[in-house]
């Protein structure tokens, strides 16, 4: 069946009036449809300082009013409140990566990444392999995050990507990282990940209880997430295709409520293949490309977010899947084909064309 093309993904970032803080972001921004991030950060700061704090003191309280079923009912809930918030934050982080964000005062730009990296367990060398390796090598083989040697509907061949990127991931970029001369980016990772470790532990020391689930687990869990989800972007490898690029490593997932809250990331075909454009601008993008997107057989879902894509292809789900394609050329297509079709796209790379490996130009 075809799903009907009509993207309801936003086009326009918020307006919040003329206060203090517009004005300062007016001021202070390279781009000042980048309020909402600042919002955002403030919002975040507040709320996750009065989460820690509130955690810290009832698992060290000896109040006999506080029993241990409360306690292990607060971890709970502080687990389930950061997975309900840190999405946006990561995607806030992947936005002002990839475009200057504060233009003033420059401390602050510095600063921004690490403080939300000590909230919510965001890798602090996120941006070290994402714009050093990721996006350089395009999801190809030298990249540590790429898909294309594995099974992408097999969790267990995820769980062997997943347990390499956590163990060997800080050993594995900084040493490509120092091959390719990005020497500052080798350092800044290496600073930066031992120091997230050193807080780690310490606050482990501090009280163990509150280090494993202020720290330790979300640091843990925010690396399962982000691995999910690249490998739901990065599912379906078209090795028909001329050459590597966004249109046949990655997929495209519209009018997902994901989208909504995560600034479109739902649109990572035109990511990839312009890393630094808004995301306000990627709605009108993908369908000012649509005619490339129906050459190059690029894949396009609509109401699931790549999260759901990684969870359907382990358990089997193909005729979801298969309902969600968008039949982007317009002509009825069954969904078995389009099964057969994803089916294929899964399977480990072999070989590839040596003219369309690497990355795309």
């Amino acid at each position: 069946m075809s799903v009907p093309l009509e993207i309801c993904d936003p086009r326009t970032a918020p307006f919040s009036g003329d206060g203090p803080i517009s004005r300062f972001c007016r001021r202070a921004l390279f781009e000042p449809r980048d309020e909402i991030f600042v919002r955002l950060t403030l919002r975040m700061i507040v709320v996750m300082t009065i989460l820690m704090t509130s955690l810290f003191f009832v698992l060290r309280t000896h109040d006999p009013r506080v029993p241990g079923a409360a306690k292990l009912g607060a971890m709970a809930a502080y687990l389930a409140l950061w997975g309900f918030l840190v999405p946006p934050v990561i995607l806030m982080l992947h936005n002002t990566m990839h475009r200057p964000f504060i233009r003033s005062p420059k401390l602050l730009g510095r600063a921004h990444p690490y403080a939300m990296s000590f909230f919510f367990g965001i890798p602090t060398g996120y941006r070290e392999h994402h714009l050093g390796m990721h996006h350089a090598e395009d999801n190809m083989s030298r990249d540590l995050s790429s898909t294309i040697s594995y099974r992408r509907d097999s969790f267990l061949h995820f769980l062997v990507y997943f347990s390499r990127f956590l163990i060997l991931g800080i050993f594995e970029v900084t040493a490509y990282l120092v091959r390719a001369r990005r020497y500052k980016m080798a350092r800044r990772l290496v600073a930066g990940e031992s120091v997230h470790l050193l807080v780690i532990a310490a606050a482990m020391t501090l009280d163990l209880r509150f280090g494993v689930i202020a720290f330790l687990i979300p640091a843990v869990l925010c690396r399962f997430m982000m691995m999910v989800g690249n490998w739901g972007q990065h599912a379906f490898i078209n090795i028909g295709a001329a050459r590597n690029s966004g249109l046949s490593n990655s997929i495209t997932c519209i009018n997902a409520a994901y989208n909504a809250r995560c600034f479109n990331d739902g649109y990572h075909i035109g990511h990839h293949l312009r890393a630094n454009r808004h995301w306000t601008e990627l709605p009108r993008d993908f369908e000012e490309s649509l005619e490339t997107y129906v050459r190059e057989q690029a894949i396009v879902f609509s109401g699931v977010d790549f999260f759901m894509v990684s969870v359907l292809l382990w358990t089997g789900r193909w005729s979801v899947l298969a309902r969600r394609f968008v039949r982007l050329d317009g002509e009825v297509r069954s969904d078995e084909s389009v099964i057969a079709m994803l089916k294929a796209r899964v399977l480990p790379v072999r070989a590839w064309p040596a003219a369309s490996l690497g990355p795309s130009a």
